[in-house]
């Protein structure tokens, strides 16, 4: 089994010798954890801007909504990642 490749070698593997989902999953969960967080935040902003109780009702049910997209975003990721490592151990068995 090779060695396991920084996030640079693995985009840049053209022999396609390892897989490079178990380097791009860290990074895209935290792409992630940082798009919902700023959309919160952004979205909060915006309705307070229009009104103080539909403000509120963003900000409460905004936090629900985040959570459940974080949530989503990390079963979809594990779900590629279960793959990939499914995929490398049968190849490791041939």
């Amino acid at each position: 089994m090779p060695p396991p490749k920084n996030f640079f070698a693995a985009l840049f593997d053209f022999n396609f010798s390892g897989f490079a989902t178990f380097t791009f999953v860290k990074i895209l969960y935290i792409m992630g954890m940082v798009f919902i967080g700023l959309a919160y935040i952004g979205n909060v902003v915006i309705y307070f801007s229009f009104d103080t109780g539909l403000g509120l009702l963003v900000l409460v049910l905004g936090s629900v909504v985040a959570l459940f997209a974080l949530a989503f975003l990390r079963l979809t990721l594990e779900f590629y990642y279960a793959v990939a490592r499914m995929s490398e151990d049968i190849h490791n068995r041939r």
